[in-house]
């Protein structure tokens, strides 16, 4: 099993930024595609950004494109979300997860592991 804990989270001013990491434990982490989630009140959870294993690649939801930069260091075996910008609209329970496939992660909610989530509100 991987054991992925997100930690960053917190309130924050419109136009401000926070950063987010990811700390994943139990397993190889540079084996597995990496990526940010997110859930506002009251709707689905939704993709935010991916990375590839190695970090070569990176994706963004267009929502966040431009603000949102997502890394990783596999000798820390952690995943980070850069936001900057922030817009009250970004206000939502940030997660991370895993998966062996980056398209899993990318395009579907169906990656194999997931943390338990971070709050981060964001006031006008």
């Amino acid at each position: 099993q991987l054991q992925l804990v997100e930690s960053g989270g917190g309130l924050v001013q419109a136009g401000g930024s926070l950063r987010l990491s990811c700390a994943a434990s139990g397993r190889a982490f540079e084996n597995y595609a990496a990526g940010w989630y997110r859930r506002l009140l009251g709707k689905e959870r939704e993709f935010v950004a991916g990375i590839t294993w190695s970090g070569g690649y990176t994706y963004y939801a267009d929502s966040v494109k431009g603000r949102f930069t997502i890394s990783r260091d596999n000798d820390k075996n952690t995943l980070y979300l850069q936001m900057n910008s922030l817009k009250p609209e970004d206000t939502a329970v940030y997660y991370c997860a895993a998966d062996e496939a980056i398209a899993v992660v990318t395009t579907t909610l169906l990656s194999s592991y997931w943390g338990q989530g971070t709050q981060v509100t964001v006031s006008s």
